[in-house]
């Protein structure tokens, strides 16, 4: 539409004109004037209509979240792979080894942070333009997880940080001890009409004496918060096998177990060495008490599970060392 607004025409009327046609030229003003006020409304709305009060598009307040999850959420799955776990095939394949993948690209806003002190991580996910995207699928409750860990397994963080209408992701954490630490971010986006199923990684620096922690033994059952929790089940790499999680308090009593984002628990397997990230959900339903997975080993080595369940409102994570031969 045009730049510039014409002033209102004025619609006075001639006293020199006669009574009939007085009447008659009134009806036909009041007629245009309708049709002006018409036309000024409708181009009030394209002015007002998505900008701002100085005339500049306003800023979306809610970005926009496609409304189905790729993911087929009544069915065990891995995170990165859209299809339901099946018994046969190899290992579950791993992510979250690359800044970039399928046309995307995560781009931390600083990679050094000070250990102990709460900071602010934010960063955008990039798509094959450069710029960020915005159209996050709804995955288990939150659009973005984010998973942080230290290179030597220890200093496990599952967080969800908030994005901005510009498509910056920022969380608040504290990275407790100096050390090269991991970041995940999990996620499912819309990218050219295609829904991008993936986990992109990054490293984050915390400087200061580096003391690298040796992964405990395997053993079966781990204690934290009060609670032991073990489970049952050998995961190996040339077939999915189940694994039970038995969730107890310290006298071996059972506890009852919530549901926390849209699961009853959320398995997070990373390979000593690189990192390699695999992220599991279980079956909708409990099975006598205990919550079941399903795991392909990516290949033979060392592994740290990280299980996060919730009791009484409260998140807990339990951690083994797992070693798949």
């Amino acid at each position: 539409m045009p730049d510039e607004q014409e002033s209102e025409p004025s619609f006075g009327l001639s006293k020199k004109e006669t009574a009939d046609e007085g009447s008659g030229f009134r009806f036909a003003a009041v007629g245009a004037l309708l049709i002006v006020v018409l036309f000024a409304g409708y181009g009030l709305g394209r002015l007002n209509g998505g900008t701002g009060g100085s005339g500049s598009p306003a800023a979306a307040t809610t970005p926009a979240v496609p409304s189905a999850s790729p993911f087929d959420e009544s069915v065990p799955h891995v995170h990165g792979n859209t299809g339901p776990i099946t018994a046969s095939g190899g290992g579950a394949p791993v992510s979250g080894l690359s800044l970039s993948g399928g046309g995307l690209t995560l781009t931390p806003f600083s990679a050094v942070f000070e250990a102990g002190v709460q900071q602010r991580l934010e960063f955008t996910v990039n798509g094959p333009g450069g710029a960020p995207v915005t159209t996050f699928a709804v995955v288990h409750d939150k659009p973005l997880h984010l998973i942080v860990a230290r290179r030597d397994l220890t200093g496990f963080q599952h967080l969800h940080p908030v994005m901005a209408a510009d498509g910056t992701w920022s969380v608040d954490l504290t990275f407790a001890e100096p050390g090269v630490y991991r970041m995940f971010t999990d996620f499912s986006v819309q990218v050219g009409g295609t829904q991008v199923a993936t986990t992109l990684g990054a490293d984050l620096t915390v400087p200061g004496e580096y003391l690298p922690v040796t992964a405990p033994d395997p053993a079966r059952v781990a204690s934290t918060g009060g609670f032991r929790v073990g489970y049952e089940g050998t995961p190996g790499t040339a077939s999915t096998q189940p694994l039970l999680m038995t969730v107890t308090d310290d006298a071996g009593r059972p506890v009852t177990l919530e549901p926390y984002l849209g699961a009853f628990g959320h398995l997070v397997v990373l390979r000593q060495g690189d990192l390699g990230y695999v992220h599991v959900h279980p079956e909708t339903q409990l099975v006598d008490g205990k919550v079941k997975f399903w795991l392909a080993a990516p290949s033979p080595g060392t592994y740290r599970m990280f299980l996060d369940f919730q009791v009484a409102g409260k998140v807990s994570t339990a951690a083994w060392t797992v070693v798949v031969s």
